[in-house]
């Protein structure tokens, strides 16, 4: 069986600021989310390593931009900060709202938007600026609903279909599906998208 371009995926370097990325150019896409919908696992997840995006016990510990190439440094994914539970002063809270709104309306080179968010408790707030951003700024959107090993398959499937209306009806852009990083379910789709996004084979 091919192995999946994630596999390569490595980290590179970790910014403060937009003039700390590696040059706007190639392909990238970014993963967003609350502190608490499991961003950093999804990221492992996705790239089938079990170490690459730190996760940690206390939620909002990803303060910076996180840059992982994935193969060549021409394409790349990017961490975003977490918010939500994140216990940071509101002058930090207020440069990265700044950070990542410019992020997502001036990188050129930003393919796609991968909003992580907690099956359970979707689209609040936090999420529906992400959306937002994303529609402003004309670039697709794909909701990862995390943790859906929680749910039985019947609430996997009202949630999911729950958020599919909402998103139809407000940001015709983004897409959804069901995600667990604990039970591997939907790795294949989350990948299949990036990929496309990136430009990569799902063989390469």
């Amino acid at each position: 069986m091919a192995v999946h371009p994630f596999r390569q995926t490595r980290f590179l370097t970790s910014a403060n600021r937009l003039d700390q990325l590696p040059a706007d150019q190639g392909a990238e896409v970014a993963f967003a989310g609350r502190s608490n919908a499991g961003k950093s696992s999804a990221l492992n997840a996705i790239c089938d390593q079990q170490g690459l995006a730190r996760t940690s016990k206390t939620p909002g510990r990803t303060q910076l931009l996180n840059v992982f190439p994935v193969g060549d440094e021409a394409f790349r994914l990017i961490d975003l900060p977490g918010y939500g539970y994140a216990k940071v002063p509101e002058a930090m809270r207020l440069h990265w709202r700044g950070v990542i709104d410019k992020y997502l309306r001036e990188r050129m080179s930003l393919k796609g938007l991968v909003l992580v968010m907690d099956s359970r408790h979707p689209l609040k707030e936090f999420d529906c600026d992400m959306l937002a951003f994303g529609a402003a700024s004309g670039r697709p959107c794909h909701c990862l609903l995390t943790k859906s090993d929680k749910l039985s398959r019947s609430e996997g499937g009202r949630t999911l279909a729950a958020v599919r209306k909402a998103l139809a009806a407000e940001f015709p852009q983004a897409s959804a599906q069901l995600f667990s990083s604990t039970a591997k379910t939907g790795l294949d789709e989350a990948r299949g998208v990036v990929a496309g996004w990136l430009g990569l084979t799902q063989g390469g």
